[in-house]
Formats: C-alpha cells, structure tokens, sequence
C-alpha cells in the first residue's frame, strides 16, 4: 500500500473530512489532496503529528518500507506494540515490553532473554537453541551495542526494588516472596474482576506497560499469583490456568 492510500484508509476510518484531517496536523486541505492524490507526501514533522493522530508508525504511512524489530529484544514490530515516547508519541526502535513512557525496561540482558527464552521454545526449537539464538543476536542490537550511552545509571531498577520491597511488605499468606518484576503490557493482564457488588471492572489500561510478575502459590493446587504495579498502585490477584477465574485479592494505591 503507497502513502497516498494509507492517509486516505486511515482518514475515512476515522471519519475526517480533508478539511479537518488538515486542521488537526496544521496544514492545509489541498496539502491533503496532494497527499491523497499521490502528488506530494508529507515531511517529517507532518508525519509525527499523522502518526500520533492515528496511532500508527511513521513506516506504516509510508507504506511499510521497512521491517522494523525491536532494538533491544529483537522482536518483530507492529504497531499496537511499539513503545512510546514520554510524550506519548510512538518510539519504532522499541516494543511496549522493552520500553515504556520514554523508560527502558531492561538493563540486564540474561534477564532479557531469560523472559524471551520461555516463549520461543517449541516442538522445533529447543530451549538451549533459543538461549544461544538470543546470546548470539542482542549484542547485535543498538540498545545494547549503546547501552552505557542510554542507560539511566540504574534508576529504573532501584524503582523496580523499591516496589519488590513494597509488595513482599504486604505479606500475603501463601504468596512467595517475589524476586523479580517484568514488563507486561495491560492488553495481555488485564482480567475482569467480580466485585462483591456484583460489578464486574478492570484496573489497568490496555495500551500501558506496567511490571508483574506470576508466582506459584505455596499451598500448591492449580491457582497462581499475580503481582501487577507501576508508580501509582500495586494489585495482587489469583487465577487459574490462562487468567480464568480471576479474584482480586488486594488493589492498593502507593
């Protein structure tokens, strides 16, 4: 698909006339009609402003010219995963789970591909082939080839410890003390509680990247833990296999 086809998809889904998609981004409706015609394509700044508009990559408005992976874990990039500025802008060097509002999630690369190894294996590749798979290509990447130019000297992790400490304070009975968080995207943890009203409600955001993590319950059976925070609460529920039968257990604002 050209950029001219792309702007007019993404145009008409959103319902905009030419005069007010041209509104929204500062120029002009026959800037648009150029735009739609295939005449002239937007620069760079006017392709920032399209993509936070309608959520999607500079590559994809250009028609995908690219196949963009994460440069930190190595993941293929779509746009409903590709992390963000702090400004919210979309960021197409990274996924949600490695970066999130402008933070990098991941300064220990064993951890890194600790986390990946799990959902790489299958019935054709083994456990020990995606670790040395995953050995072999981060060093490849640009953020760890740059990492002591990007690393913010520990800070992320010194709050990762911070809310471990929090949440092993609360001492619930049964739950292992957790040793590490992840990232995990909303859209991937975000159960539906039964509240004792009877109302059914979800905490998190689809689109956010918060960090959880999931424990074995030590009195055994076939329900685990789920930790999930961020800097404005901490949530511990439990679930059975695939997050079914979700019940909160305690939702605590820091």
């Amino acid at each position: 698909m050209n950029t001219k086809d792309v702007i007019y998809e993404l145009r008409t889904k959103k319902g905009f006339s030419q005069d007010e998609l041209a509104e929204k981004v500062f120029v002009t409706r026959q800037a648009v009609s150029r735009w739609e015609n295939g005449e002239t394509v937007p620069n760079t700044e006017t392709l920032k402003l399209l993509s936070k508009l309608f959520n999607v990559s500079i590559n994809t408005l250009l028609g995908s010219p690219q196949k963009l992976i994460c440069q930190c874990c190595g993941m293929p990039l779509e746009d409903e995963i590709i992390g963000r500025d702090q400004d919210g802008t979309l960021n197409e060097n990274y996924c949600k789970w490695c970066y999130a509002d402008g933070t990098y999630t991941y300064s220990d690369m064993d951890q890194l591909i600790d986390v990946c190894v799990k959902h790489m294996v299958n019935e054709n590749f083994t456990e020990e082939q995606a670790r040395a798979y995953m050995k072999q290509k981060l060093p490849q990447l640009d953020y760890w080839k740059r990492y002591e130019e990007l690393s913010d000297n520990g800070e992320f992790e010194a709050f990762k410890q911070q809310l471990i400490d929090e949440i092993n304070a609360l001492a619930i009975e049964g739950m292992p003390k957790v040793e590490k968080l992840n990232a995990l995207v909303g859209s991937y943890v975000n159960l539906e509680y039964r509240l004792p009203s009877g109302q059914k409600v979800r905490f998190l955001d689809d689109g956010t990247t918060y960090l959880g993590n999931q424990l074995e319950c030590e009195f055994g059976g076939d329900r685990c833990f789920g930790v999930l925070a961020n800097m404005d609460f901490i949530l511990v529920c439990t679930y059975e296999a695939q997050g079914a039968n979700p019940e909160l257990v305690l939702y605590k604002k820091r």
